[in-house]
């Protein structure tokens, strides 16, 4: 498995698992729970979820998954920009916890920017790295004038990963977000990064994947995964999702593979509004 550098030195696996849209069908726990000790045993170990996310419930699903398991997962959950204030940010933490059945995240980040000053939910972070609830905190859906707006800030330096939209179809951060990450070594988590399953049917993924033997989605993630200091977060939700996603780890696009798809996905030729679904 691939490691990935945050700021502070530690390292995580290059591909994690996303749990958008679990936990909200009880007849679906079972496959879930599986799904997430599925990537666990594979090394895995990113789980993301977040306090929006079915309203707690993935958050829940994910405690249950990990009670036995929690010191092999490098937890990530998110809070809401309307709780994102030094009180709000510091009750929605202890709500997560509490659903998650731990006593510490070990990576905290902003959803998105909404109205409440960063420089104050920046000292919440810090007041909840202090406690011990948290031992990392990062931002969502940050775009470069959003960091650039951040990196002034007290404390700024600790961001440790911006989590933004990235797939072939969605290649707006190569002009300047991700090149600005990079050379800052701040990774970039690439969440829906099959664009949730709409572009698998795509000709072009189908052809490359049957020339190495495999399916359109690890042909989707390996392009994802080539990318430094990209983490991905695919949302797997079955035991064999997860071994489908993690099998893209061994696939090694030709200059050829990469041409086709640049062709068909160009790469940007200038700035363009920081994508979000």
């Amino acid at each position: 498995m691939r490691e990935i550098f945050l700021p502070s030195g530690e390292t995580v696996p290059a591909l994690g698992i996303g749990t958008w849209g679990m936990g909200e069908q009880p007849g679906n726990a079972a496959r879930e729970t599986a799904a997430i000790h599925t990537a666990l045993d594979l090394g895995m170990s990113v789980v993301d979820t977040a306090e929006m996310y079915g309203n707690g419930a993935a958050e829940e699903l994910v405690g249950k998954a990990l009670a036995s398991r929690r010191n092999e997962a490098f937890l990530v959950t998110k809070v809401l920009p309307h709780h994102a204030t030094l009180r709000g940010t510091i009750a929605a933490c202890e709500g997560s916890l509490r659903r998650l059945g731990t006593d510490n995240i070990n990576l905290y980040l902003l959803h998105w920017r909404g109205s409440v000053p960063l420089a104050e939910t920046l000292e919440a972070f810090k007041h909840l790295q202090q406690a011990g609830k948290i031992r990392h905190w990062g931002v969502s859906n940050f775009d470069v004038a959003d960091l650039q707006e951040l990196q002034p800030l007290p404390g700024a330096e600790g961001v440790a990963a911006d989590q933004v939209l990235y797939n072939l179809t969605r290649r707006g951060i190569e002009f300047d977000l991700l090149p600005q990450c990079v050379s800052s070594g701040i990774p970039v988590m690439a969440y829906s990064p099959l664009e949730q399953g709409r572009m698998l049917k795509d000709p072009l993924l189908l052809r490359i994947a049957a020339e190495h033997g495999t399916s359109p989605a690890q042909i989707a993630l390996a392009w994802v995964l080539r990318q430094p200091l990209v983490i991905a977060i695919p949302k797997a939700s079955s035991p064999q999702h997860v071994h489908e996603v993690h099998r893209s780890l061994s696939i090694e696009l030709t200059p050829h593979d990469l041409a086709d798809l640049d062709s068909a996905y160009p790469p940007p030729t200038r700035k363009a509004m920081l994508e979000m679904i």
